[in-house]
């Protein structure tokens, strides 16, 4: 589908498209994040060694000058540093620490019995059918995913979490839908308690995301007009990083300024949140050398590339599929708790 019209979806779609070192939670490949942001208080039998708060490392005004990032909302934010290791399974956040392997690792279950993975194709064919036979609009969807994100992202990371007063928040989105996810990503952010800034370096020239970004813009989000080319300065300046840039749709090799951009995210040790698959991944087939993120919020249904997240939190949001389509495609998605528009699968 476009943003313009309902259809099969295209590339540009809604692709539902020295700093510390990274922290191992059991991870295989050791480089599981979520090492800047502290879990809320819970009581624990057994407590994790807390780590001292390191003293704030302000970058040059070489890099900040060079990067523009004394931008509207003005100053230098930081995020905080994360003081206690362990999360468990579930809504509640256990008391122990531990290693955590994710439930759809290579060799983990398939998560909530009989809970169907979606091929590229099968997600544009629902996703077509919600346009064009349920009569959903694109800008419609896209409130509910992004509210979806926010909700789930707030559940794992929430504000007290941080360990300073700005809980900053990088939101990175690409020129589709999945950008467009992000953008109501960061404005619902904002309306709870976060600092977002958005990087958005592609921008279609259609109303839906012109909206969007005036939306921002008026809520004091800053825009970057750079990205920050080196990791230790998103470490310094944000305590969690959202991929918005590809969904669903993406095919083919990743283009500039994307490339350059998911090579420095590669290299963050905050931990990262991607919004329904993490940019660069083959929808199916995931990728094993690729972004590595803590957190994955799928929309609608899984895709096939969530076999393959072995970051520790997996949500599956957007709470807007008729029981019928459900059916039709036996989605066997679980049910959603109360009213939560969200729901967590490991």
């Amino acid at each position: 589908m476009t943003a313009a019209a309902p259809g099969p979806r295209t590339g540009t779609q809604r692709g539902r498209e020295p700093a510390p070192p990274p922290l191992s939670f059991g991870h295989p490949t050791g480089r599981v994040r979520g090492t800047r942001l502290r879990p809320g208080a819970v009581p624990a039998p057994a407590p994790c060694r807390a780590e001292p708060l390191r003293a704030l490392r302000m970058p040059g005004p070489r890099a900040l000058l060079g990067l523009g990032l004394l931008v509207a909302a003005g100053g230098v934010r930081a995020g905080g540093r994360c003081l206690n290791r362990g999360w468990g399974r579930g809504w509640e956040r256990a008391p122990w620490c531990g290693s955590h392997r994710a439930m759809h690792g290579p060799s983990a279950g398939p998560g909530p019995r009989g809970l169907r993975f979606l091929g590229q194709d099968e997600a544009q064919a629902i996703d077509q059918e919600l346009f064009t036979e349920y009569k959903f609009s694109v800008d419609q969807l896209m409130e509910l995913a992004g509210l979806s994100c926010a909700t789930a992202i707030a559940k794992v990371y929430p504000p007290s979490s941080f360990t300073t007063s700005r809980p900053a928040v990088l939101v990175v989105c690409g020129p589709g839908n999945n950008g467009g996810d992000g953008l109501v990503c960061a404005r619902h952010l904002k309306m709870f308690g976060y600092e977002p800034t958005v990087y958005y370096p592609k921008r279609p020239s259609k109303p839906l995301f012109e909206g969007l970004t005036t939306q921002c813009q008026k809520m004091d989000i800053p825009f970057l007009p750079e990205f920050p080319a080196e990791p230790a300065l998103i470490d310094e300046l944000y305590g969690l990083v959202v991929d918005a840039i590809f969904g669903f749709s993406f095919k083919g090799a990743v283009r500039e300024p994307f490339g350059s951009i998911l090579s420095t995210l590669g290299h963050i040790t905050v931990p990262i949140a991607s919004i329904d698959i993490p940019s660069g991944w083959d929808v199916e087939k995931g990728k094993a050398d690729g972004l590595q993120p803590d957190m994955l919020i799928s929309l609608t249904a899984p895709k096939k590339a969530a076999r393959h997240f072995e970051g520790r939190f997996h949500f599956l949001g957007g709470r807007f599929v008729p029981p019928a389509l459900q059916e039709k495609y036996a989605l066997n998605l679980p049910p959603y708790p109360g009213t939560e528009c969200v729901l967590q699968l490991t």
